[in-house]
């Protein structure tokens, strides 16, 4: 019981990164480092340790129910169960706190409507990014650039609580070149969007730094948004 103890002791001041995927997510891991020691930051991934053949098994979706996508680390998609992956990320989220841990940051672009803490601070992207963003942007028109087209079926609804409704594109943030990058930010400038919102874990600040110099308009990028406000609670 002590060992317990001091364990959880110890993960007080730290914080936890969940992804859907495998930890940690290497896209994130330098902007959070920008804000703290290494030392006070664990991750954990659901699909930690499980092969092909483990994910589908776990989390492989039935057909007519609602899915969700992660990014593996050798640039494919993998298609879940977004029941089965919600109900596994509330257990991870009771055993990090019974470890101890006082703020869960969930890397995850879906939205998980019932998961809850009895004590820890969630920070949810999905939940906190439109409330941020509306915050820096009222006003303005706002152009929300995403990863992948099936993501565009729920962007309005994410999205609904900006002052204005959002245009959208879609561009791979892991491919080599550019090109779907500055056909999305041109499209976006063209629906006249006047701050453009980088809406993927995946985008990185080169594609920020890239298309701010393209469009010569504010560019927020998701990422460091998260990052800024996960470091204010642990430092």
């Amino acid at each position: 019981m002590s060992d317990v103890f001091h364990e959880a002791e110890s993960n007080t001041h730290k914080l936890a990164t969940l992804t859907l995927g495998k930890a940690p997510r290497r896209d994130l891991l330098p902007l959070l480092l920008e804000h703290l020691p290494e030392e006070n930051i664990a991750h954990f991934g659901l699909l930690d340790g499980l092969s092909a053949a483990d994910i589908e098994q776990r989390y492989g979706p039935v057909a007519g129910e609602k899915v969700t996508m992660t990014h593996m680390e050798d640039g494919s998609f993998v298609i879940l169960s977004a029941a089965k992956v919600e109900a596994s990320l509330q257990k991870l989220i009771n055993k990090l706190e019974a470890e101890g841990f006082e703020n869960i940051l969930v890397l995850c672009a879906g939205e998980y409507k019932n998961l809850k803490t009895s004590s820890a601070v969630l920070l949810d992207a999905y939940r906190m990014l439109p409330p941020l963003v509306n915050a820096i942007t009222d006003g303005h028109q706002v152009g929300v650039m995403v990863a992948r087209k099936e993501y565009l079926g729920e962007q309005g609804y994410k999205w609904q609580s900006l002052s204005s409704r959002p245009c959208f594109a879609v561009a791979n943030p892991w491919v080599k070149h550019d090109d779907e990058l500055i056909d999305a930010a041109l499209q976006l400038q063209e629906q006249g969007a006047d701050v453009v919102v980088l809406d993927c874990l995946g985008y990185q600040q080169r594609h920020r730094d890239f298309l701010q110099k393209l469009l010569g308009i504010p560019v927020l990028l998701s990422n460091v948004l998260l990052a800024g406000l996960a470091a204010e609670l642990v430092a």
